[in-house]
């Protein structure tokens, strides 16, 4: 749950798809008071005191003096909700969301978010919006979600900000206005969003919203990939592997593609399995292209795949295994990649690593130069290979159940 404390071409560029607080309500907390105060604070609570009531609640929802007891934390924020203390009405609407201390229930987290929201509060009015832009509890309503983030964004709300930024930049309730989207993007950026400083820089890399910068681009991924944002560190390596805004460094883009790597990010396991292919910025080590190209497939990665494919297929840092090379060429395959589509019907040609069958060869060949592969093409063309009847009408099926099946994927 994120807090908020109240005082007082090895992968092409890639943008940040998740929309922020999407799935996790903020709770904004006061104060930890201390053990000795403990006492204190249940006298006054239990007179009243709606600052005492929530300061009692923070305790339970943190263990802090207390045993933690997020049932109990419920009824102290709902004590000092029921006299109208817009935090609390904030911090109660959290818990229905996430369903701690009380039966979870999305309807009751936004009739609290709402009173809140409707005073003013502006974590509630981020809170609000995330439920509308997502029809959690309350109608699918872009145009309302977008009316609650402004709110919440003019106040400075960083996570409004990078929220409206997203929908001005998808035209999704709003108008699609690339440069309104910078501008909020920058706003939330300037305050070290590092989700918003990566969208800003995707911008500036592509032109959109303001004028193609790549130095600027740089900028704002360093800022967003030294927070540790896998994306931006990947963005960064692109940058560097590229040449765009810098001077081409194959160190660099392996230093920051292990970063986002070591975080899981699948294409920056595939690029630095690449990096270890070929030995760029590294020494040469297939061994570590195959650890890095399995992490990377394993994730679902068709261009991992295929190389995880190629390297049993030929003997690259592991010993030769067809089965396994039809194995992760089929994977790569059903994603469409028509190199893996290629291979993988050649197999089934030779019947190597699988049994023979000629339909199915045929039918990954067609695949394959169908979605432009030039190594299939040339191979229907000039092969002199032919099915009898039966055979060519299995193989038209089942291309036409694959394209079917996969039509849209892309949509």
């Amino acid at each position: 749950m994120r807090i908020a404390r109240q005082h007082g071409t090895y992968g092409q560029i890639r943008r940040s798809t998740k929309r922020t607080c999407a799935a996790t309500p903020i709770i904004a907390l006061m104060f930890i008071v201390a053990c000795s105060e403990t006492d204190r604070l249940r006298i006054s609570a239990h007179a009243g005191d709606p600052t005492a009531q929530i300061k009692l609640a923070h305790a339970y929802v943190v263990g802090e003096g207390v045993p933690k007891d997020t049932v109990k934390a419920a009824g102290w924020y709902r004590k000092a909700a029921e006299q109208g203390n817009a935090f609390a009405q904030n911090n109660l609407g959290a818990l229905y969301q996430s369903g701690d201390g009380v039966s979870r229930d999305l309807a009751r987290a936004a009739e609290w978010y709402h009173k809140a929201a409707e005073q003013g509060d502006a974590t509630a009015q981020l809170n609000l919006g995330v439920l509308h832009q997502n029809g959690y509890g309350v109608p699918k309503d872009a145009a309302r979600a977008a009316e609650w983030y402004r709110k919440a964004a003019e106040q400075g709300n960083v996570f409004a900000q990078n929220s409206l930024g997203a929908l001005y930049l998808n035209g999704d309730g709003v108008s699609e206005d690339v440069a309104q989207a910078a501008e909020w993007y920058r706003k939330a950026a300037d305050q070290g969003l590092a989700e918003a400083q990566l969208n800003l820089g995707v911008l500036y890399a592509i032109g959109a919203g303001v004028p193609r910068d790549d130095a600027q681009a740089l900028v704002f991924y360093r800022k967003a990939a030294k927070q540790g944002n896998a994306i931006a560190q990947f963005n960064l390596g692109v940058m560097y592997r590229e040449g765009n805004g810098v001077f081409k460094d194959a160190e660099q883009a392996v230093k920051w593609y292990r970063e986002a790597a070591e975080q899981g990010f699948a294409q920056a396991q595939y690029a630095l399995g690449l990096h270890y292919e070929y030995g760029e910025g590294v020494p040469k080590d297939h061994l570590q292209a195959l650890v890095w190209y399995r992490k990377a497939a394993e994730q679902g990665l068709a261009e991992a795949q295929y190389m995880l494919g190629y390297s049993y297929d030929h003997g690259n840092g592991v010993v030769e295994d067809n089965a396994q090379a039809v194995y992760w060429y089929h994977k790569a395959a059903e994603q469409g990649h028509t190199d893996a589509q290629y291979d993988l019907a050649l197999k089934f040609f030779d019947g190597v690593g699988i049994a023979k069958n000629a339909v199915h060869g045929f039918k990954w060949l067609e695949l394959s130069a169908l979605l432009g592969n030039e190594y299939a093409r040339s191979y229907l063309s000039n092969s002199g290979m032919r099915l009898r009847d039966e055979g060519r009408a299995e193989v038209d099926r089942l291309v036409r159940e694959w394209i079917q099946a996969h039509s849209g994927e892309n949509d």
